[in-house]
């Protein structure tokens, strides 16, 4: 028989992970570093059974019946089988009540779990990611009863009473913009609050809750206007027929994630708070779902770096492995280098959630947050698309082949990028937070923690000449705001690079002692590709290329 090539194999997520096993060594107290240990096994273990199963089977799309043989309308829809294993996995492992344990070190343990869990759920994370932002807005409402009625459901240890919840914000006048929500709330002569109109984007329609929001009748125009709503989609073991399901979403990638077109004729609800200000009480799930949307962009890179490694060892080309070749092993050295930085990164974020929560932050890290999530959420989204890219042609013709499982990676990573708000929107999220002086000083203040025991001199001076550039940028245009927005980009690459930079060298101080060699050429290499991207922001070159031809 002629040549046969081995497919890559997937290692073992975990146990073969030294990058996620030494952070967490050496970010948790002992006692509970032990503790996590069995969840993070199976859970490795599971994404390894999924990968087989994944190569075994033709991957399918959720199916909606939205009919029944004699005419009613039921809107059901068919998942995969991953997904509905979703509630057994979720409540087994505690990939979300994790997260709402009374310790600092909660949110770390969580995101632990669901970086294993991500691919291997195929995208189920997305509900999971809606509904602790839902829970974390519940609970930031002091809606009791609410609370009461909904949380033992959202957190549930047991598949059985677990709920997921949805959030349904966007409408077709856009995503961001939710300042045009047409999505009207009535009461009814008994006082009850029923919702009535579209909404363009709802994943986690399966769900049995969500969170949405809509505008009081009579009420103003514009975002102000806008009231939160809590509301429940399922009747018994049927869903609500004032839910109706108009369409399934054909995408890109996420196949496996129904994401709907619905429409609210009637919905019961119940307000979280004032009848007003909606957009200001989702805030508090904000810093929640885009640190979820960072760890899976974080695992979906880990993913492709495992298998092309893998395949670089099996793959023989010019008379030896892949991996023997060098301007192939410099391409994946360089790769593991910019996943490192964004591993340290999205792992930090997750890591100060849980103590800006649980009130063990430092005096600075609650501005620190606020910086960082949306840096952290826009540079690990569009690396994402940018390594699983590099990733697919390590395969070469196979990195092509839809059978293979790997073009999936590069499709679903797109989305990384979209999901609560867009590189740009995100840009200027990040301007909004610089305008507080407290928060560039904050950032300085935790690089100089970070970099205290550091050991590594070009690296400090590295990381210090590019905050400073980032620093005169703000300063020049400071009185400029047109300047200052169209570098909003380049701006928040430059210090999402600075700060994953400085954990990185605070990861080679703490393992070089104890033999961890490689940390220090993960810092070395992402230094070296460069740590400051400010472009050129010039407004009349701008307006000649975009203006008529």
């Amino acid at each position: 028989m002629g040549f046969l090539q081995d497919p890559p194999q997937l290692a073992h997520p975990y146990r073969d992970d030294p990058r996620l096993r030494s952070m967490l060594d050496r970010a948790l107290p002992s006692a509970r570093r032990a503790a996590l240990n069995a969840d993070l096994q199976a859970l490795g273990d599971y994404a390894q059974m999924a990968w087989l199963r994944s190569c075994r089977s033709t991957r399918r799309k959720p199916v909606l019946t939205q009919w029944d043989a004699w005419g009613h309308r039921v809107d059901r829809i068919e998942l995969t089988e991953a997904w509905q294993e979703g509630p057994r996995i979720t409540t087994t492992h505690a990939v979300l009540a994790a997260g709402h344990e009374a310790s600092e070190h909660a949110r770390l343990e969580e995101f632990a779990r669901v970086y294993l869990y991500h691919l291997a759920s195929e995208f189920y994370t997305c509900p999971l990611a809606m509904t602790d932002g839902a829970a974390t807005a519940l609970k930031a409402s002091g809606n009791k009863a609410l609370m009461e009625r909904a949380l033992p459901h959202l957190l549930s240890r047991d598949a059985d009473s677990f709920w997921l919840s949805g959030q349904w914000m966007t409408e077709n006048t856009g995503g961001s913009d939710v300042g045009h929500t047409e999505t009207i709330a009535r009461q009814d002569p008994s006082g009850q609050w029923l919702l009535y109109g579209r909404k363009w984007f709802s994943s986690a329609v399966v769900g049995e809750a969500a969170l949405a929001l809509a505008r009081p009748e009579g009420a103003g125009t514009g975002a102000g206007a806008l009231a939160l709503f809590y509301v429940e989609t399922m009747d018994g073991d049927r869903r609500k027929p004032q839910l109706i399901i108009d369409r399934l979403k054909d995408k890109l990638g996420t196949h496996e994630l129904p994401t709907a077109e619905i429409h609210l004729d009637g919905l019961p609800a119940w307000p979280l708070g004032e009848l007003a200000h909606g957009v200001r009480q989702v805030a508090p799930m904000l810093n929640v779902t885009r640190t979820w949307n960072a760890i899976c962009a974080v695992a979906s890179m880990a993913r492709a770096l495992s298998l092309a490694r893998d395949y670089a060892t099996r793959r023989q080309a010019f008379g030896r492995p892949l991996i023997e070749q060098p301007l192939h092993a410099q391409t994946l050295a360089d790769m593991q280098a910019e996943f490192e930085g964004a591993f340290a990164l999205a792992f930090e974020v997750a890591h100060l959630l849980g103590r800006v929560e649980h009130g063990a932050a430092l005096p600075h890290e609650a501005a620190l947050l606020r910086l960082l999530t949306p840096l952290a959420k826009l540079w690990t989204g569009k690396m994402a698309v940018k390594l699983c890219s590099e990733a697919l042609e390590c395969f070469g013709g196979a990195g092509y082949i839809e059978d293979t499982g790997l073009p999936q990676l590069l499709r679903d990573a797109q989305v990384y990028a979209i999901w609560e708000g867009t590189t740009n929107v995100l840009s200027l999220d990040s301007l909004r937070a610089l305008a507080n002086d407290d928060s560039i000083e904050a950032l300085r203040i935790a690089i100089e923690g970070w970099l205290a025991d550091s050991i590594d001199a070009r690296a400090r001076g590295e990381i210090h000449a590019a905050m400073h550039a980032a620093r005169n940028m703000l300063e020049a245009h400071a009185r400029e705001r047109q300047a200052l927005e169209a570098g909003a980009r380049g701006l928040a690459f430059t210090l999402a690079r600075c700060a994953a930079a400085a954990l990185l060298a605070r990861h080679d101080a703490w393992s070089a002692p104890h033999g961890g060699a490689r940390a220090g050429a993960a810092l070395r290499r992402f230094v070296g590709h460069g740590l400051v991207r400010l472009g050129g922001t010039d407004v009349t070159d701008t307006a000649l290329l975009l203006g008529p031809h």
